[in-house]
């Protein structure tokens, strides 16, 4: 006996369901992977679940009390639960923004031209460019110099984990002095973010970061509420750091974490973990600054050459309520001998 073949009707109810289910199951796919999506300021990685983990800003709001010419920086950088956990242009510090990368001593070398000055001119010689791109300008200019953004995407999107790819240019008065790749990669485990940054920075010429105190990555956190900080050894007591003495900087360690009770009795904090490839740093966390800042120049001077990458890698751990210890000495041991 022959099997009936199905009606047309049939069919095209048949075909219509399998459509629809495919459909379902693409959004479905689509919505369990972590987004980045437009935002009026930049762009915001989003959780699978819809949560925003931070948005890149790449340009300031029309009202903003930010002084710095730039912004490119993490901000809000949440917690899995949802608290900010940044602060962007604060009272006591309008150039500070979320989570960045900065110095405000640097200076581009690049080989001047003596052809022309005879027989007895010069032998070498620089024309150097010095600038803040920090935004205080107390050691090196500001006007004129900016890190503007070029790109930013996603480069690579799972449901457990996602890498956005960030481009800028360090600008003097609209040349390009130095080009940045960052790569940007958020998991979520046992509770926290966890948010791996690797900073690739190619200047155009010889670079000199100078040898001052604070500079270089920083993560500026909020303030409104009781704050402490922390290393391997546990609570830190020593005395406060200052701008103006390198020295008084606290020691190295793998790690420094910021832990603060909100006045609003949520507790939060990041734990900031260095990586042994870096230069090695010291931490000026200055407790009335409210920043976590591993600092490669407080030792001395950081020479780059021209046209060769350099490489800075650190490592976040966001986390609702007190430092969990056991899981951040895990991340710390995974990320020390990881990457290379």
């Amino acid at each position: 006996m022959q099997t009936k073949q199905p009606s047309n009707l049939r069919r095209a109810v048949w075909l219509s369901l399998l459509t629809v289910a495919a459909v379902a199951t693409t959004q479905t796919m689509q919505a369990a992977n972590y987004t980045l999506v437009p935002d009026d300021y930049g762009m915001t990685l989003k959780s699978p679940e819809g949560r925003v983990v931070f948005t890149y800003m790449t340009r300031k709001p029309e009202k903003t009390n930010l002084a710095a010419n730039s912004t490119c920086c993490f901000h809000p950088l949440n917690t899995p639960s949802g608290e900010r956990l940044t602060d962007l242009a604060p009272g006591d510090h309008h150039h500070h923004r979320g989570v960045f990368l900065a110095w405000h001593s640097m200076e581009f070398r690049e080989k001047a031209d003596f052809s022309k000055f005879g027989p007895l001119g010069p032998t070498r010689g620089f024309m150097i460019n010095r600038g803040d791109f920090w935004g205080w300008g107390q050691f090196a200019p500001t006007t004129g110099r900016i890190i503007t953004n070029r790109s930013i995407k996603l480069a690579n999107a799972e449901a457990r984990h996602a890498t956005v790819e960030i481009r800028n240019d360090w600008q003097i008065d609209g040349k390009t002095m130095m080009d940045e790749l960052t790569l940007a990669t958020v998991r979520e485990q046992g509770g926290v973010y966890v948010m791996d940054l690797d900073y690739q920075l190619t200047p155009v010429c010889d670079l000199v970061l100078g040898h001052t105190a604070f500079g270089g990555f920083c993560v500026r956190a909020r303030n409104d509420g009781e704050s402490w900080y922390a290393d391997p050894k546990g609570k830190i007591n020593l005395p406060d750091p200052h701008y103006s003495v390198p020295e008084l900087n606290w020691p190295a360690s793998e790690w420094s974490d910021y832990t603060i009770k909100l006045t609003n009795g949520k507790t939060l904090g990041v734990t900031v973990l260095d990586h042994p490839a870096n230069p090695p740093a010291t931490w000026h966390n200055p407790r009335y600054v409210w920043m976590v800042n591993p600092c490669i120049v407080a030792k001395k001077p950081v020479m780059l050459k021209a046209q060769a990458p350099f490489h800075l890698r650190y490592r976040l751990i966001v986390h609702d309520g007190l430092m969990p210890a056991d899981l951040v000495k895990e991340l710390n041991r995974e990320w020390r001998k990881g990457k290379k």
